[in-house]
C-alpha cells in the first residue's frame, strides 16, 4: 500500500546511518525530475583511521567516490542524497532489507524483508561470507547440500543479482531451458522471492521423470503454485506466456543455441546462458580449412576444442548483438569448480546494430567458413 513519501524516506535515512548498514543504492529518476547523479552507492568501510561510509556517486561519465566520518558529516551526505529525486532506494543492513520505489504520484512503495545473517564489524575483511540464498534453506535438504552445489548456487545467483534491476519487484516471468533436476531453477526462484519479486518459473526438460521428479519437489518445497514444469525440446515446449528472463545452464552443444534463439524469438529482456561441451564449431573446424596464418590453431585436437569453445562463443555473443542485446561474458564459478564456467548475461536494449558490428560478425564467419547453429535458427522464417 502507498504511503506517504517524507515518512517513507525518513525510514531509509535510519537506515542508511545504521551502524549496521551492509549496502545501500539509490537510482532512476522521479517523474518529472532528474537527479544531479545517476546512481549512488553507500557501504560501510573499514580504514586505518577508523570506521567511514563510502559513497560512489555516478554522473553517467565517471564514478566519484568519497569517505565520510560517522556523525555530522554523514549525517549531511545522507541528507543531500535524500534529497535527490531517485526514483529508487535499495537498502540492505545486517537484519533487513528495505526496496522504496516512488509512484508516478509522488507516493512510497516500500517492501521490507528480515535477512537475518552474521556480521562482522562493518567494512571488515574477515566478515562472515554472506550467501544470497540461506545455507539453511530447505531447498539444499532436498536436492543435498555439498559444499560445491553451494558454491555453485551462490555464484549463479550473483551473476543473477547483477543482471536484474535493483528496483525490480516484479511481476517476472522466468524460464529454465534444459533445467534437468532444476536445483539452480529453485535457487533462482527462491531467491527472487526472497527480494519480494512476484516470480513465476516454467522448468523446460525433455525427460518426462525429471517433470515428475521437479513437480514433486516444488509441492514439497510449498511453490507448486508458481513453479511448474514442462516436458519437451527446447524448441518445441510450449511456454506461454512468453518470459522476462531466460535460463539456460549448462545445456549440451546447440541447445544453448536454441535457447538463445527462443530467447530473442520471445524477446526476453533478460538472458543468462551457461554454455557446455561445443562440438558443432569443432567438427566444422576439423572439416575446412584455417584462414591465413591460423592453421596451428586448429592443427591440434585439443587446441581445435578450446579455439572452437572460444570461437563457438564470440559468435553467439555478437549474434545477440545484432539482435538488439547488450552482452557481457563472465566467469561465473571458479575454474577450480567446473571448467565450464563462462556464462553470457545479455540485457534487451532494442539497439540498432552498427554497421562494424554487421562487417564484423560476417568477416568472422567468412574467413572461418563456418555457420553457427544459433545463426540458422535465427534465419528461420
Amino acid at each position: 500500500m502507498p504511503q506517504q513519501l517524507d515518512a517513507a524516506l525518513a525510514e531509509v535515512r535510519t537506515l542508511l546511518l545504521d551502524p549496521e548498514l551492509t549496502r545501500a543504492v539509490a537510482a532512476g529518476r522521479r517523474r518529472g525530475h532528474a537527479p544531479t547523479v545517476v546512481r549512488a552507492e553507500l557501504r560501510p568501510i573499514a580504514l586505518k583511521n577508523g570506521s567511514r561510509l563510502q559513497i560512489v556517486t555516478d554522473d553517467g561519465d565517471r564514478p566519484y567516490t568519497r569517505n565520510v566520518t560517522p556523525g555530522p558529516e554523514a549525517h549531511a551526505a545522507v541528507d543531500a542524497l535524500l534529497a535527490e529525486p531517485f526514483n529508487n532506494w535499495h537498502v540492505e543492513t545486517a537484519t533487513a532489507t528495505l526496496q522504496l520505489r516512488v509512484t508516478k504520484r509522488g507516493e512510497a512503495q516500500v517492501h521490507r524483508a528480515s535477512t537475518p545473517r552474521p556480521a562482522g564489524p562493518p567494512g571488515s575483511h574477515d566478515r562472515p561470507k554472506e550467501h544470497l540464498l540461506d545455507p539453511g534453506d530447505p531447498l539444499f535438504a532436498a536436492v543435498g547440500g555439498s559444499a560445491a552445489k553451494r558454491r555453485q548456487v551462490d555464484a549463479f545467483l550473483r551473476a543473477l543479482a547483477a543482471t536484474l534491476p535493483e528496483e525490480l519487484t516484479g511481476p517476472l516471468r522466468v524460464v529454465d531451458l534444459g533445467c534437468g533436476n532444476a536445483y539452480l531453477s529453485f535457487a533462482a526462484y527462491r531467491y527472487l522471492q526472497g527480494r519480494g519479486i512476484d516470480v513465476e518459473l516454467v522448468g523446460v526438460d525433455v525427460r518426462e521423470d525429471q517433470r515428475r521428479r521437479n513437480t514433486a519437489l516444488a509441492a514439497e518445497l510449498g511453490c507448486a503454485d508458481r513453479v511448474r514444469f514442462v516436458a519437451g525440446t527446447i524448441l518445441d515446449a510450449t511456454v506461454e506466456p512468453a518470459p522476462d528472463l531466460v535460463l539456460a545452464l549448462h545445456a549440451c552443444d546447440t541447445a544453448t543455441d536454441e535457447a538463445l534463439a527462443r530467447a530473442v524469438a520471445w524477446q526476453a529482456r533478460w538472458v543468462l546462458a551457461a554454455p557446455c561441451c561445443h562440438h558443432d564449431l569443432a567438427a566444422q573446424l576439423r572439416g575446412g580449412t584455417a584462414p591465413g596464418p591460423y592453421e596451428p590453431l586448429v592443427r591440434q585436437g585439443i587446441l581445435r576444442e578450446r579455439f572452437a569453445d572460444v570461437l563457438t562463443d564470440s559468435l553467439r555473443a555478437a549474434l545477440l548483438r545484432l539482435h538488439g542485446y547488450r552482452v557481457e561474458v563472465v566467469e561465473f564459478v571458479d575454474s577450480q569448480h567446473t571448467p565450464r564456467n563462462l556464462l553470457l548475461r545479455a540485457r534487451r536494449t532494442d539497439a540498432e546494430p552498427t554497421v562494424r558490428q554487421r562487417e564484423d560478425y560476417r568477416a568472422l564467419v567468412d574467413q572461418w567458413q563456418v555457420t553457427p547453429r544459433l545463426q540458422t535458427l535465427l534465419d528461420r522464417p
